[in-house]
């Protein structure tokens, strides 16, 4: 009971002192929840950009690369000539078959290799995964051929196409969307000509509900519209997987991808496990592609990739310069306060008090300042955090394309036997630059870390403030007394 009352004494009596000290370190401490803040606030705003592209709920992706195609050509050759078509017509051969009029609609597995279903379930069972669920990222390629020689050719198109796991309607692209109109597939859509389809792509077409879209030569009705967050290239269709496998062709075989997927979307069972999934995964599927959202981080680029770095880098070692500077000068105030008390302290000595005692209230004195100290430095956290709310501009980033590729590109027989390169536009660019707001914001960690080194200051200005008390000698305080 003495020593807190003695404690209270003098903080009071020294409050200008106290008060100075607590500055200091809440300086310190401030800057450390800002820089903290700031660093969190570019990491939601990656993790929104990395979010949009993997969807929902989906922590790693599993992919492997494509096979060079096997014996017959999958994506075409010119020829003069073809079965049934005379000179001076366009002829185009795909998977061994030659046409000169009509429309060609293929549905292809580009940028990726051919998986088994059955490794969606294998990999479900592994240790630390919560789920996952397999998906077919295609593209649809389609060219129409002219009926007469006189007749322009027209450059092919291409559409994006989603083969949508319905049963785990959490992962995957779609999961990410926002319906705006219609429905999103049930259950009893898994072998249905069904569709869902992104609203730019369905502005572009004119597409409404009950509108059909061609693919692989089958008409599908639109069931939903939706919208993405913004993000590099969703899909353009989302069709059930089923019939995605139906009617897909693997260009290394030419051959349907009945029971076959191009990439796993997996749940980890906690945040902390996503780096063991991945080696749990890997050592399963050794040739398997193993990606997950701190592997994308690194391809982000523009002002959010640089935000990132310069809260991580220069802000970090600001935060610890200026915290070590604000350490320092309360040391030294604090052993200026002791060498000032020396009288104070001999006097103590004289009357008994053990060396211990003395620094024990010495300590005392210090952590209180410190925790002062802390309790400032979190609100001018606050209130840095704050200044970058309202002055930090939008984040631009530049992301890798999450649609795959396939876009048709085949070579094309004119009139006179005369050949060239017919390639229709992708369905997505490679990259994409998105705006990405800005929010920092005050955790929960960084109020604790607050407290944590707003004690630690005041126990090291102690420890010097009581060995230098220590120190002191009865006789000596009491001469300087006389």
């Amino acid at each position: 009971m003495f020593f807190l009352t003695y404690l209270r004494r003098e903080l009071r009596r020294r409050m200008r002192q106290a008060i100075f000290i607590a500055l200091g370190l809440a300086i310190g401490i401030g800057l450390v929840i800002t820089v903290m803040g700031a660093s969190s606030g570019v990491k939601a705003a990656q993790a929104k950009v990395l979010r949009a592209l993997y969807g929902i709920g989906t922590d790693v992706t599993v992919t492997t690369k494509p096979k060079p195609p096997s014996g017959r050509p999958t994506t075409g050759h010119a020829n003069a000539t073809g079965p049934g078509g005379g000179p001076g017509h366009a002829t185009v051969c795909l998977n061994g078959k030659c046409y000169t009029s009509g429309t060609i609609d293929t549905l292809v597995s580009g940028d990726h290799g051919a998986l088994s279903a059955a490794t969606a379930a294998r990999i479900a069972k592994l240790h630390h995964v919560s789920a996952a669920a397999g998906g077919l990222l295609l593209t649809d390629n389609r060219i129409v051929l002219p009926k007469t020689s006189s007749s322009q050719l027209q450059p092919p198109t291409s559409t994006s196409v989603d083969g949508t796991d319905i049963s785990h309607p959490r992962l995957g692209p779609l999961s990410n969307a926002s319906l705006t109109k219609g429905r999103t597939f049930t259950n009893h859509d898994k072998n249905k000509n069904v569709a869902v389809v992104d609203a730019s792509y369905a502005t572009a077409h004119k597409l409404t509900l009950g509108a059909a879209v061609t693919i692989a030569n089958k008409k599908f009705t639109v069931v939903g519209i939706v919208t993405q967050p913004q993000a590099s290239s969703p899909p353009q269709v989302y069709i059930p997987l089923e019939r995605a496998q139906a009617l897909a062709t693997d260009p290394a075989t030419g051959k349907a991808m009945t029971n076959q997927i191009n990439t796993v979307y997996v749940s980890a069972a906690s945040a902390a496990y996503i780096g063991a999934v991945q080696k749990e995964i890997q050592h399963l599927l050794p040739q398997a592609t193993v990606t997950s959202s701190s592997d994308l981080a690194s391809e982000i680029t523009g002002s959010a990739a640089s935000a990132a770095k310069l809260a991580g880098a220069l802000g970090k070692w600001l935060a610890v310069l200026v915290l070590i500077a604000a350490f320092a000068v309360a040391s030294l105030l604090t052993m200026a306060a002791v060498a000032r008390r020396v009288p104070e302290f001999g006097t103590l000595k004289a009357l008994g008090w053990r060396s211990g005692r003395i620094v024990s209230q010495v300590l005392g004195e210090s952590v209180g300042t410190g925790i002062l100290g802390g309790a400032l430095g979190v609100g001018l956290g606050f209130a840095g955090v704050a200044i970058i709310d309202k002055i930090a501009p939008k984040l631009s980033a530049t992301v890798p394309s999450a649609a795959g590729g396939g876009g048709l590109q085949t070579q094309v027989a004119g009139p006179g036997g005369a050949s060239g390169p017919v390639t229709g536009a992708g369905p997505a660019a490679s990259h994409a630059t998105i705006a990405v707001p800005m929010s920092a914001s005050v955790t929960v960690t960084a109020i604790v870390l607050a407290v944590l080194l707003a004690v630690a200051g005041g126990l090291l200005a102690g420890s010097f403030g009581g060995w230098r008390a220590a120190r002191l000698r009865p006789a000596a305080a009491l001469t300087r007394v006389a």
